[in-house]
């Protein structure tokens, strides 16, 4: 088990083996979940602005009041 201190201003330090072990680097983000007392960390995966640019027009086929209608009981 790995043991950080809560600094003055509420701060942790993620240990050195728990960071290699979920690949965090600087400027990484983290999500926390809290599970009653239990906090569980997850790193967020940046969001690709390029790929999802490029997808964005193959997704208006989806767009059409046909559509809404079809899943507006969902």
């Amino acid at each position: 088990m790995n043991v950080s201190k809560i600094s003055t201003k509420g701060q942790i330090t993620i240990p050195v083996k728990i960071r290699k072990a979920m690949g965090i680097k600087p400027g990484n983000l983290i999500a926390y979940e809290l599970q009653g007392k239990t906090v569980k960390l997850k790193k967020i995966e940046p969001f690709d602005t390029a790929y999802h640019a490029a997808i964005a027009e193959t997704l208006e086929e989806w767009q059409s009041p046909e559509d809404d209608e079809a899943f507006d009981d969902l």
